[in-house]
């Protein structure tokens, strides 16, 4: 099993990823949405991961509304918006890491 810290550097990645997809005259919206998404569910993962839960939904109230979030995050027409919520997942996740 992937440890937390693998989790959130994926996740990290992934919003670094999607903010320099749309960097540009030429922004490629579809994929930078994607890695949105990819950036929330790895942010979610590891926090499991962190708990030592296994990878399934939790049904901690703070988290099943950022899980809502996250697998609305490719049905967004708004990229940016998307972005935002995916960054405020992730520190939303490291924050609670932290302590």
């Amino acid at each position: 099993m992937m440890g937390y810290e693998a989790w959130l550097h994926k996740a990290n990645n992934d919003l670094k990823s999607s903010l320099k997809l749309l960097e540009g005259d030429d922004p490629i919206m579809d994929t930078a949405i994607y890695h949105t998404q990819q950036c929330a569910e790895k942010a979610l993962k590891g926090y499991l991961a962190f708990k030592r839960e296994p990878l399934k939904k939790t049904h901690d109230i703070e988290f099943e509304k950022l899980y809502d979030c996250s697998e609305n995050l490719t049905d967004y027409d708004e990229v940016y918006e998307a972005v935002g919520m995916a960054k405020e997942i992730l520190e939303f996740v490291e924050k609670k890491i932290e302590g």
